[in-house]
């Protein structure tokens, strides 16, 4: 039997999450720092499929830690959940099928992200 080994790009799920704003982006002097924020994530999901596909499993868990955090800090709060999951099962003894597929909920719920 061959090991296959999936990268998360192809874990990602094909069901499609619905946009997601921040309340906060309205607001007059916030909402430059969450489109600030906005503007990172392509970096932030890179980061992550990058740690992912590379096996670095305590930069992924630091990573998802910091989305975890930020998300909720910035008004992205459906992001915490995907965040918590995955730095859950980085840091305990998930396969890297279990992982991956986390992986690629966040880098998709991350990809929904958006400023008004």
């Amino acid at each position: 039997m061959v090991a296959m080994k999936c990268t998360a790009e192809e874990m990602i799920p094909t069901a499609q999450f619905d946009v997601l704003y921040s309340p906060l982006a309205e607001d007059p002097m916030l909402g430059e720092i969450v489109r600030c924020y906005v503007a990172e994530m392509p970096d932030r999901i890179a980061a992550l499929l990058a740690s992912f596909e590379s096996g670095d499993r305590g930069r992924l868990t630091m990573l998802a830690h910091q989305i975890k955090g930020s998300a909720g800090s910035h008004g992205f709060h459906q992001l915490t959940s995907y965040a918590a999951a995955l730095e859950q099962l980085a840091r305990g003894h998930a396969s890297d099928e279990e992982i991956g597929a986390a992986v690629g909920a966040l880098a998709e719920a991350c990809r929904r992200v958006r400023c008004r």
